[in-house]
C-alpha cells in the first residue's frame, strides 16, 4: 500500500464526514439565523425560542436524510472492503 493509496483513502473518509455533517448542520444553522432575526426583530430574548426549531429541524433532517445518509456510509465501508486485496497486494 502506498502513501498515495492511503492519502486517497482519507481523502474519500473526510469528504463523506463533511457532507454526511453538513447534511445535518446546514438546516439547523439557517433556522437558527432566521430564529436569531426575529428575536433581534422582537426583542424577544428566549432561549428556548433559538434552541428548539433548531433540535425540531435537526430531527427532521436525520428523520428524513437518515437513510441516504446510512446507504452512503455503508457504500464506503464495502468498497474498503471489497478492496482490501487490491490494497494489501
Amino acid at each position: 500500500m502506498t502513501p498515495e493509496t492511503v492519502i486517497d483513502i482519507l481523502r474519500e473518509a473526510l469528504w463523506l464526514i463533511v457532507l454526511l455533517a453538513s447534511v445535518i448542520i446546514g438546516p439547523g444553522l439557517v433556522i437558527g439565523l432566521v430564529v436569531s432575526t426575529f428575536q433581534a426583530a422582537t426583542q424577544i430574548n428566549e432561549q428556548t425560542l433559538s434552541f428548539l426549531p433548531r433540535l425540531l429541524i435537526t430531527l427532521i433532517v436525520i428523520i428524513v436524510w437518515g437513510p441516504w445518509m446510512l446507504t452512503q456510509l455503508l457504500d464506503h465501508a464495502n468498497r474498503l472492503f471489497a478492496n482490501i486485496p487490491y490494497l494489501i497486494g
